[in-house]
């Protein structure tokens, strides 16, 4: 069987590339699937603040790439490759990209999340024309213009802060009357003199697609029904993301949302299956705590692995 890998690994990002780093470093010689857009979620970050060891704060691409590096320093293969299907009915594991089949005995996910919409039709046709889920990614396009962006958790406000870089005035929609985000992120939102909130306001629909572009939005109130209309030149969507879990269904347990279900370990449903990074957290979603299952979960595999030779 000298054409089955020893491990596979599905994503990249924190948690992939440090899931390839520690079975690297353990001469399991990984094969690690990037995906078509390598590096995960940090790919569309500017500044990261909070990782140990930068005290300066890093860019997230350039702290991707150094992952990577690390990984294939130690020997991990990296394919820029999505995976289209897997099965996982029986070993050795089957993984499947751009239509060749690969082999392995032990498989570990870590695709990781992506940002969940509003789900409107103007939505979907203004993406692109004033509509964005990555402020970091478009918010120099927005210079000196007023803003909208929807959501009241910590990347909704780390988002709005870093629109102030660029727009006039930063409007942050949210249907509440109060933000679920920590309270070191609202005390640094309300300082800002650059933003504001829209409370109790849900966003019913964008304006205007015949001009192909965002010149208002409609806002209803969700206790009274009232309809209001707000003038501005771009919306930011914010509101959470979703676990990229799609080609494990029917594979993996799952939970009601679509994380991949765990023990108190990184093991999945599937022995020989091991989860990590945000694909299996929807409570912290940290590039570390990410960076951290990937450790956990080469080191189950790698364990997994000396326990099937030893049986």
């Amino acid at each position: 069987m000298s054409d089955v890998r020893n491990v596979i690994i599905i994503g990249s990002g924190p948690a992939g590339y440090t899931a390839g780093i520690y079975t690297a470093r353990a001469n399991l010689a990984p094969l690690l699937f990037e995906g078509l857009q390598p590096g995960g979620q940090l790919m569309i970050t500017t500044e990261v603040e909070n990782y140990p060891g930068f005290p300066e704060g890093v860019k997230g691409p350039e702290l991707m790439d150094l992952f990577k590096r690390q990984a294939e320093r130690f020997g991990a293969e990296t394919l820029v490759q999505n995976v289209d299907r897997v099965d996982f009915r029986a070993r050795p594991f089957k993984v499947v990209s751009e239509g060749k089949e690969y082999l392995a005995r032990a498989v570990i996910v870590a695709t990781g999340a992506t940002a969940r919409l509003l789900g409107l039709e103007s939505e979907r046709q203004l993406m692109g024309y004033g509509v964005s889920a990555c402020a970091t990614c478009d918010g120099f396009f927005f210079k000196d213009r007023d803003v909208c962006i929807v959501g009241g958790g910590d990347t909704a406000l780390e988002e709005a802060m870093f629109l102030t870089r660029f727009a006039r005035r930063v409007h942050l929609i949210h249907r509440r009357g109060e933000l679920r985000a920590s309270k070191i992120m609202q005390e640094r939102a309300r300082r800002n003199e650059k933003m504001d909130f829209v409370w109790h306001a849900v966003v019913e629909e964008i304006l205007d697609v015949e001009k192909k572009a965002v010149t208002a939005v409609r806002l209803k109130d969700p206790r009274s029904g009232a309809i209001t209309v707000r003038p501005t030149e771009g919306l930011f969507v914010a509101i959470g993301h979703a676990p990229n879990t799609e080609i494990f269904r029917g594979q993996l347990e799952l939970d009601d949302v679509g994380y991949l279900k765990t023990t108190k370990t990184t093991r999945t449903s599937v022995a020989g299956v091991f989860a990590c990074g945000d694909v299996m957290d929807p409570v912290w979603r940290q590039a570390i705590t990410a960076a951290g299952s990937g450790c956990a979960a080469a080191i189950d595999a790698e364990r997994w692995l000396e326990a099937q030779e030893g049986a």
